[in-house]
C-alpha cells in the first residue's frame, strides 16, 4: 500500500498521546497524577524480574520487546493509542544473489606482495578496487509493520503502569480510564507462531477501537469481517531485486460487542474483551529458495492458533518459554533501589547501590537471547530480532568480526543450548557458500567467510577493505559450536559439526603463507577487525587475533581427530602447521601485541572499540592468569591502555577481560559504565549507541564471568565476585564436561556449591588458591564447601 512516512511520523508523535511530568505523567487534557492505586505499589519481591514504568514509551527504544525467534513485537503501551512494532526474522531486502567479484582471484597475488612488501595502503586501494563484493553493500533487515489500535476513549487516566516480566514473557499495560481497569496483555508464543494481544477491563462494554496495519513496505491491506490480511513484496536494495513476498494477518476474537469494518480499518464497539491473533511469514525457504507461500503459511498458523482459547494460547507460550527461562535464577542481594521504576534504576545504577538491577540485566539478556533465537528461527542479528527501520544501522545483519559472536557467549553456561541451533543451521549454509567464496576469490578448498553475512548468506568482503578483508569470521563463529560440543559432550553432535571443521581448516592449510621477515605462517591478507595500523591502512599480513583463532581451530580439529578416530593424517598435518603460526608476542609497551610488528603505541586509534588480540584472553582461554601468567599481564596492560571507554559492545567485551583477570572490582566499574545512561536505553536495550543488541548479551556474559568460569579442565567459583555483592546465589549454571553448577555465598565468601554431572566424569573445581578434584557417575552430584579457605566436599 506503500504507506507515507509521515503517518508514521505522525504516530510517532500522538502514539502516547502523552508527556512526561516531575509527578509522573500528564494527557492532552492536562495533568494528572502520578500511578496510584493497585498500579502504585512499588516493585514488590515478585517483580524481581519485571521491568516497569509510570509512563508509555515515546521512541521506540523505550518500547518493550517480545518474542518467539521468528516473530518480535515491540509494544510502546500508548493509552488512547497504542503501537506495537511487527517484525519476521526473514524479511530482509532483496533475494538470491551472488556478490564475488570476478577480478578478486586475478588481483589476489599483486595484494599479497604488496602487503609482504609494506606497501600497505597500494594494497588497500587495490583490494578496494578488485576483491570487494558487488554490491559492497549487503541486504538490510527490514520491518513488516506496526499494528495500529486507536482507542475511543482515554480520559481520567490513573494508576498507569506498563511491565515486561521476563519470567511469563508478557508485556502488560494497566490504567484505570472513566471508571474502569483496563488491561492489555501481548506475548510471542513460539509453540503456536503468533502474536497475541488481549484487551480487557474489569466493567462490561469498555473495549472500543478502531484497529489496523500501516507499514513503509509495499503492500495492500485487505478487510473483512475475518479481519486484516496485508500482503506485499520486499524492497530492493543496492541493486539486488526484491524477490520476497510477504503477509501479516490480524484475526480478531470478540467476546460481547460488535465488530464492522471501515476501509483498511476494523471497528470494535463495546465488547467486553478483545483478542487480536497476529501471524506473519515470508516466502523465504532458504538462501537459495525465494518459493514459499505466505499466506498459506499464515493461513495455516492462524488455524492452528484457532484451536485453542486465550487461556490455552496463553499456557502453551508459558510452557514453552519457562522451559528455558526458568533452568537459572539468580539473586545478587536487594537494596530499595530495587523499588523503583526501571528507566530510574538505570539513571541512578553507576552512583548508586542495586545489585538486583545486575542480577535482572543479566537475565534480560537470557530473555532476549530466547526471544530472538529459538530452533527454526534466523540467528539473532545486530538488533536480535526486532527493527523498525528501513535502511537501520550497518543494515541489522550479521557483523562476524565480534558481534554475531558475542550475540551467542552466554548460551551455554547460561543453559541455553537450544538457542544456539540457528547460529548452527546458518554455518552450514555459509559453509556452502563460503566454499564458492573461497574458490572464486582464493582458488582454495573447504569454504571461507569474511566480517559480515546477511539472510542471503554472503561471504565475501564489502563496504571497504580496512573493515571486511579479514577471511575469520567463518572460524569465530565456529567457537561456538565447540562450545555446544564442549558443554554437551555429545559425541553425535560433533560427528555433525566435524564437516563444518575440517573445511575451515582446509581452507587455511591451503591459503596461509610464508611471511619472509618472519618465517611464520599467516593469513594475507588480513587485518586486525577494523583498527588502523600506523602505516595508512588496515590491511597486513598475520595479525594476533588471527593466529589465536587458528590456534584454536587446528587444536578442536586435532580433538575431532582423536574423539571420532578420523582423519589422522590431516590432524598431523594441522599439528605441524599449527607450531609455524605467529606467537604471541610482548610489545615495548608491556603490551600484547595486536600484529606481528610492534606497532600498538603508533596506531592512530589508541583506545579502538576492537580489543581483537585480547581473543586469547576471551572467548578463548589460550592466555590465562594460571598458565601464561607474562602474556596474561601483557593483556592487562593491552587493556588499561585501550581504556575502559567503548561502544556498548566494547563495553560488554571489557567486562569479559576484566573478570577473565580475575578482577571483580574493576568488572563492576565497567558494568557500571555498561549500565549507564550513555549505554543503556530505558527498556535495557543495549546503545552502541544507536541500539545494537550484543552489549545486553555481553553483559549477560560478563556477570556470569565474575561468579563462575570454566575454562583449561577447571572450574572457577566466584573467581571476580566484586565487594558489592556480599551475599547472593546463582542456580542451574552450566559448565564443561557436560555439568551444571549452583552456588551460594554470604559475606564475600563461599557457603556452597553443587556440582551435577550429566554423562559422569572428573572436575577440577578451583576457589582462590584451594583446588579439589571431584569424580562423579553420570546423573550424580556432589556439595562443596570451604573449610578454612580449602575446598571440602560436603
Amino acid at each position: 500500500m506503500a504507506v507515507e512516512l509521515s503517518r508514521r511520523g505522525l504516530f510517532k508523535a500522538l502514539g502516547a498521546g502523552l508527556t512526561l511530568s516531575a509527578t509522573g505523567w500528564s494527557s492532552q487534557a492536562g495533568a494528572v497524577p502520578a500511578a496510584a492505586g493497585r498500579s502504585e505499589a512499588a516493585a514488590a519481591p515478585g517483580d524481581a524480574l519485571q521491568l516497569w514504568y509510570r509512563a508509555p514509551a515515546t521512541e521506540w527504544v523505550q518500547a518493550l520487546p517480545t518474542g518467539n525467534g521468528r516473530l518480535g513485537a515491540m509494544i510502546w503501551g500508548g493509552v488512547a493509542h497504542e503501537r506495537i512494532g511487527l517484525n519476521e526474522d526473514t524479511l530482509y531486502a532483496g533475494g538470491p544473489y551472488d556478490a564475488t567479484s570476478p577480478d578478486a582471484l586475478t588481483a589476489l597475488p599483486e595484494v599479497r606482495a604488496l602487503i609482504f612488501a609494506g606497501r600497505y595502503a597500494e594494497a588497500e586501494a587495490l583490494a578496494d578496487a578488485k576483491l570487494l563484493s558487488r554490491p559492497a553493500k549487503q541486504m538490510p533487515y527490514q520491518p513488516l509493520a506496526d499494528l495500529l489500535l486507536d482507542f475511543d476513549r482515554a480520559d481520567h487516566i490513573d494508576g498507569y503502569r506498563r511491565s515486561l516480566d521476563l519470567d511469563t514473557a508478557v508485556a502488560t499495560t494497566e490504567f484505570r480510564s472513566g471508571g474502569a481497569w483496563h488491561r492489555r496483555e501481548v506475548f510471542v508464543s513460539e509453540p503456536d507462531q503468533c502474536i497475541v494481544v488481549r484487551l480487557s477491563a474489569d466493567l462490561p462494554g469498555r473495549i472500543s477501537l478502531r484497529l489496523g496495519v500501516d507499514s513503509p513496505q509495499a503492500g495492500d491491506v485487505q478487510v473483512d469481517e475475518a479481519g486484516l490480511l496485508f500482503q506485499g513484496r520486499n524492497a530492493g536494495f543496492a541493486g539486488i531485486e526484491g524477490k520476497l513476498r510477504f503477509a501479516l494477518r490480524v484475526q480478531p476474537r470478540l467476546r460481547g460487542g460488535t465488530l464492522r469494518v471501515a476501509r483498511d480499518r476494523l471497528h470494535v464497539e463495546g465488547a467486553d474483551e478483545l483478542v487480536l491473533v497476529l501471524t506473519a511469514a515470508t516466502s523465504f525457504r532458504r538462501f537459495d529458495d525465494v518459493s514459499g507461500d505466505p499466506q498459506a503459511l499464515t493461513a495455516a498458523h492462524q488455524a492452528q492458533a484457532d484451536a485453542h482459547a486465550y487461556p490455552a494460547l496463553l499456557a502453551r507460550h508459558l510452557a514453552a518459554h519457562q522451559a528455558l527461562f526458568r533452568r537459572v535464577s539468580i539473586d545478587l542481594g536487594s537494596t530499595p533501589a530495587a523499588q523503583l521504576p526501571t528507566d530510574q534504576r538505570v539513571q541512578a545504577f553507576a552512583s548508586g547501590n542495586d545489585p538486583a538491577l545486575a542480577a535482572l540485566y543479566h537475565q534480560y539478556g537470557r530473555y532476549l537471547l530466547i526471544c530472538s533465537s529459538r530452533p527454526g528461527s534466523q540467528p539473532a542479528n545486530l538488533q536480535g530480532v526486532w527493527n523498525d527501520l528501513m535502511a537501520p544501522p550497518w543494515e541489522s545483519k550479521y557483523t562476524i568480526n565480534i558481534n554475531t559472536e558475542m550475540n551467542y557467549w552466554p548460551s551455554e553456561a547460561n543453559a541455553l543450548h537450544e538457542c544456539v541451533q540457528p547460529l548452527e543451521d546458518m554455518l552450514f549454509d555459509l559453509a556452502r557458500t563460503g566454499a564458492v567464496t573461497a574458490r572464486r576469490i582464493y582458488d582454495a578448498p573447504g569454504w571461507v567467510v569474511h566480517n559480515n553475512t546477511d539472510l542471503w548468506r554472503q561471504a565475501g568482503p564489502i563496504d571497504g577493505a580496512q573493515w571486511s578483508l579479514w577471511p575469520m569470521g567463518g572460524v569465530w563463529l565456529l567457537q561456538q559450536l565447540w562450545d555446544r560440543w564442549d558443554y554437551g559432550r555429545d559425541r553425535a553432535y560433533l560427528r555433525r559439526i566435524h564437516p563444518l571443521f575440517k573445511g575451515a581448516a582446509e581452507f587455511f592449510v591451503a591459503t596461509l603463507q610464508r611471511d619472509p621477515s618472519t618465517g611464520a605462517m599467516v593469513t594475507n591478507p588480513s587485518i586486525s577487525p577494523e583498527n588502523q595500523h600506523p602505516f595508512g591502512a588496515a590491511v597486513c599480513a598475520g595479525p594476533a587475533m588471527d593466529s589465536q583463532l587458528l590456534r584454536d581451530l587446528f587444536a578442536q580439529c586435532i580433538q575431532i581427530s582423536e574423539a571420532l578416530g578420523v582423519d589422522t593424517a590431516f590432524a598431523a598435518q594441522l599439528k605441524t602447521l599449527r607450531a609455524q603460526l605467529p606467537p604471541d608476542r610482548i610489545g615495548k609497551a608491556g603490551q600484547l601485541q595486536e600484529w606481528q610488528q610492534d606497532w600498538d603505541m603508533e596506531a592512530p586509534e589508541m583506545h579502538h572499540r576492537h580489543v581483537s588480540h585480547l581473543y586469547a584472553l576471551h572467548p578463548s582461554s589460550q592466555i590465562n592468569l594460571r598458565d601464561t601468567p607474562a602474556l596474561a599481564a601483557a593483556a592487562k596492560r593491552s587493556l588499561q591502555i585501550r581504556g575502559d571507554e567503548a561502544t556498548g559492545w566494547g563495553i560488554g567485551w571489557r567486562l569479559n577481560l576484566w573478570a577473565r583477570l580475575g578482577d571483580g572490582e574493576h568488572a563492576l566499574q565497567i558494568l557500571k559504565m555498561l549500565l549507564s545512561p550513555e549505554r543503556t536505553y530505558p527498556n535495557l536495550f543495549d546503545a552502541h549507541p544507536p541500539f545494537q543488541i550484543d552489549g545486553n548479551f555481553g553483559g549477560t556474559a560478563g556477570i556470569t564471568e565474575m561468579l563462575l568460569q570454566s575454562w583449561g579442565g577447571s572450574i572457577f567459583l566466584l573467581p571476580a565476585l566484586p565487594s558489592a555483592w556480599p551475599d547472593g546465589q546463582v542456580r542451574g549454571l552450566r559448565v564443561r564436561n557436560a555439568a551444571g553448577v549452583d552456588l551460594h555465598w554470604r559475606d564475600g565468601r563461599l557457603r556452597s556449591a553443587l556440582l551435577r554431572s550429566e554423562r559422569g566424569g572428573t572436575y577440577q573445581l578451583v576457589h582462590g588458591d584451594s583446588t579439589l578434584t571431584v569424580a562423579l557417575r553420570a546423573g550424580g552430584q556432589q556439595r562443596i564447601g570451604l573449610r578454612g579457605n580449602q575446598l571440602v566436599k560436603q
